[in-house]
This record gives C-alpha cells, structure tokens and sequence, in this order.
C-alpha cells in the first residue's frame, strides 16, 4: 500500500447476502379469475421471467389437469436459465406425476404442501397433528426420491400453532427438504407478528441451517408486500411473489414491488434479488397484454401513474431535481423516463418545457396567452395531450385540428391469413387521397394504409386499447406510439370500434406530422428567395 493510498478504498465490500425470487404468477396467479393463460402464453410469461433474472419459476399443479402437464413439461424444456418447480400436495400421485413434468428441466424444483393449521387439520384433512407430520414427511422423502431440490409449504403457517409448525419444519427437513416455506395463505398476518414468527422459526426448528426459509405472502389485508419485507428483515431469504400481484382472491406479493424495496432500501434490508429491474415493466406489460387485463394507472412501480406528475408543485420540483418527488429511477424499472402529464393542476414551468420539446419556444408574452388558454382547455379534459399543446402553440382550436379528417374506412381480418384495410381521406383543402394495404392485424394494416394515404412513414411501436365505459357499446381509447424521423409520437382515439379508435388515433399522429411541416407558400418563398 502507497503512503497515500486510503486503506478503506483497498477493502473489499462484504457482498450482500442473496434473496431467491420465487416467481408464481404462472401457478398461483394463474388460478385467479380473469387470468387463465394457454400453454404458449405461459411459456411467453416463462421467457420473460427468465429475461428478468428470477431464480424459481413456478410453472403450475402437473396433476391438476393434462394441460398444466404440458404446460410445465414445455416451459422445462424450453427454460435453461432459472429452476423450474412445479407443485404437489403431499400424495404420492401429485409427486411422480410432477417429477415426470420436470424431467426436461435442467434445474428441477418439487414443491410440496399440507395444511397445517388446527382449522385446516380438522375442516379441510380430518386428520390429527401427527397424521399431518407423518404426511409430510412421507412426501418430501419421495420427492426427494425423484429430485434433489425439495420444497416443503405448511399451507396455512401463520394460523398454525407455532410450536407444532417448528415440528412439521424439523422433520421436512431431517426428510431431506432443501427450502422451509412459510405461507400467509388467507393474509391474515401483519408485519410485525411475521417478523417474530421468522424469528421464532429460525431458533427453534432444528436443522435450519441446512435450509432456506421462504415466505409465500397473500393480500387480502393488503400487506402481502410488506409482510414479505418483514420476512426478508427477520432472515427469511426467498420470496414468492407473482408479477403485479396477480393471484388467489386478493393476490400475492408483487414481484416488481418486493423487488423495488429491496433495492430502492439497500441500505435497510442489506441483500441483493440478482433481477433485471428493467425488465419489470415489459414483463408486467406482457402479462397484461396476454391476459387482457390491464395494469392499474396507480400500480405501484409498473403503472402509468408511477412516474407520472401532474400538479404544478411536483412538476416545479421535477423539473429542478428529479430526486424531489422520485425515490426511483424510471429507467430502472424500465419506463423511458418520467412523465410530466399536463392537466387542469399543471403549472407555467412544465408547459414551457413540453412546448419545448416539440419544438416551440414561445416569448412571455406569448406563453401567457398560451397558458391561459390551456388551462380553459384543461378544465374540459382529463388530459391535455400534445397534438393540443401543438394546436395552442400554433393558434389553432385544439378540438378542430387538421388538415385530414376520415371519409371511409374499411378494415377486415381473415383467419389464418393477414389483414387488409382502405381508408380514404379528405384535407381541408379538399384534396382526396385513397389507399389500401395489408397488415399482420386490421389495426396495423388501418396504420399502414393512413401513413401510405398522407405519404408519411411511420413504425409502430406501441398500441393499447382500454374500455372507458362498461357494456356491449363501451367506448374505448387506443393510444398509438409510432417511431417517424427519429421521434416517437403518440395519438388517442375514441371510439365503440377499436380499429375505428386506432384509425382516428394513427390520423391524430398523421396530422401532428403535417402540421410541423413549412407551409407551401412560406417554402417557395424562401425558395425564391
């Protein structure tokens, strides 16, 4: 070591202890109403789980039926980089008709379960304290017959006598069980009990070193998360936890928001998931999109709102230092950046900055009559978008904007083939155009024939529909996100047609692109010039 050389600088850092991400949103989530996935969709959400860097995927129940069968001997085929586990209860049955599923895997996890609660012993099993251990003993050795890695859930832990699942847990484990989880089955717990019930159980369960604890958390009271944490504070280290929370009645800890904590809070919790948190946003996004279920827009971490800032003061903060109303990154969850979404409580500061960014610098004066005219738009909408703020910079009524508007729209999909759309378009001029294309979707094939029809080129990158109303006539709003000349633009539509909200979506883009243009006369004078 130098004279000058710090010796603090030559130490190493300890490395963070590691918690294992349990991912069972295929297994647990799956089973909540709404979410049922097929066999494709699962191995989709698998891939992406793998992408995120979770350790175990759950991929289902093999015994449940012939289609959970496949689905989790497809996923272990077809995932190499995380353990798959699939579930058995503690019959000799579940536990070979699991082990056949796995045999692809390269990593296999059996995951057993009893219940062990007194409500669940006499309710649900009819079956005495030591019939219960007897059970769950003779099913982690015949797992553990068929696969090295041993899972072992007392379903219904945090309303078992903690005495009697100290027991269950010394003789799984002296049976050969490799993880001890501990289920919050109904979401009965709070933090502070699971907290000393970790505690209690890493002191008293015999052989404990030779296993890792888990804790399996539900929602019904809302604290899945933060009983989760708890767990985590207390020594537990694996989680499970299921992508936005999807599952049984309420749900599960979610995912992204267990994962966020833990790094977010570093410096609390002292241990590291190993995830990919930018791959936490597209994963929810997918999940959403197979499922037909849409994200919240106050999802915590992974929905619209969570970087969204609409009031003027948080804007102002922002736009000073991101830290003043962020405490994560958005980038790290994998959004682009935060969003300063313009409304009836937005200020001057986030108006000038947005103008900006599509190109208008407005003087004071200017900006005044434009800010007073914005807050008369905004007190008629929700939100105001860009093509508004375009119109307004230009002097333009922002509910009559142009030059296109749609005469006739046709669009129609054929099984087993591709789509085809026509649209013909009239401009405030009078000009007619026509076009026809084909597309992968009647929404794609709607985008291409209007870019072809106003001579624009546009890539499409993002497409959303959702229902702003209930029934057989509900509205619905697709947003667009289109890639031209290097920018990404976005559009809205409303309509009780979804390609007729796309097309009106993609023509809110179109018309965006040609009013940025120079007009003819100001380009041939300065032609002439």
């Amino acid at each position: 070591m130098t004279p000058t050389e710090s010796p603090v600088a030559s130490i190493t850092p300890a490395p963070r202890e590691r918690v294992r991400v349990f991912d069972t949103t295929l297994r647990d989530g799956e089973q909540a109403p709404g979410f049922s996935m097929t066999r494709a969709q699962k191995l989709r959400i698998a891939q992406a789980l793998a992408e995120l860097g979770v350790d175990i995927v759950e991929a289902g129940f093999p015994q449940a039926s012939d289609g959970d069968f496949a689905s989790v001997q497809a996923i272990a085929r077809e995932i190499r980089s995380a353990t798959i586990c699939a579930l058995a209860r503690c019959q000799r049955g579940d536990i070979e008709t699991a082990a056949r599923a796995l045999e692809p895997a390269v990593r296999g996890r059996i995951h057993v379960f009893i219940a062990t609660s007194p409500l669940h012993r006499e309710h649900k099993l009819g079956m005495s304290r030591e019939q219960v251990v007897a059970a769950a003993v003779a099913g982690v050795r015949r797992a553990k017959e068929l696969c090295d890695d041993v899972e072992f859930s007392a379903e219904d832990a945090m309303r078992t006598e903690p005495d009697y699942l100290a027991e269950v847990f010394s003789a799984v484990v002296e049976a050969g069980a490799t993880t001890l989880n501990v289920p919050d089955t109904v979401g009965y717990i709070t933090p502070a009990e699971m907290f000393e019930r970790i505690g209690f159980l890493r002191t008293h369960v015999r052989g404990i070193e030779r296993a890792v604890l888990s804790v399996h958390c539900h929602d019904d009271l809302g604290m899945a998360v933060a009983n989760s944490l708890a767990a985590v504070a207390a020594g537990a280290r694996q989680v499970e936890c299921t992508l936005t929370g999807i599952g049984e009645r309420a749900g599960n800890a979610a995912l992204e928001e267990v994962a966020m904590a833990l790094k977010t809070r570093a410096e609390l919790f002292g241990v590291d998931t190993g995830l990919r948190t930018p791959r936490l946003y597209p994963a929810a996004r997918l999940l959403a999109q197979l499922t037909g279920q849409p994200i919240p827009r106050n999802k915590a971490v992974v929905g619209d709102n969570a970087f969204a800032h609409e009031s003027g003061i948080h804007q102002h903060g922002m736009l000073k230092h991101r830290g003043t109303y962020e405490i994560m990154r958005p980038e790290d969850v994998g959004f682009a950046r935060s969003q300063l979404v313009l409304g009836k409580h937005s200020g001057r500061h986030a108006l000038r900055e947005r103008l900006a960014s599509l190109g208008h610098t407005p003087d004071e004066a200017a900006l005044d009559q434009i800010f007073t005219r914005f807050k008369s738009l905004a007190d008629k909408k929700r939100e105001v978008f860009d093509s508004d703020l375009e119109a307004l910079a230009l002097g333009r009524d922002a509910e009559a904007q142009g030059p296109w508007r749609i005469v006739h729209l046709h669009a129609a999909s054929h099984l087993g083939g591709s789509a085809s759309a026509s649209v013909r378009l009239q401009r405030e001029d009078g000009v007619m155009a026509s076009e026809a294309a084909i597309g992968d979707g009647p929404v794609d094939a709607t985008l291409r024939a209007i870019g072809r029809a106003v001579g624009q080129d546009f890539e499409l990158v993002d497409f959303q529909i959702r229902a702003l109303s209930e029934g057989g006539d509900a509205q619905g709003q697709a947003t667009l996100g289109v890639r031209h000349a290097g920018r990404e633009l976005h559009g809205r539509g409303v309509s009780t047609d979804i390609v007729e909200a796309a097309a009106l979506a993609a023509l809110e883009i179109a018309n965006r692109i040609e009013r940025s243009k120079p007009d003819k006369a100001a380009r041939a004078a300065a032609n002439h010039a």
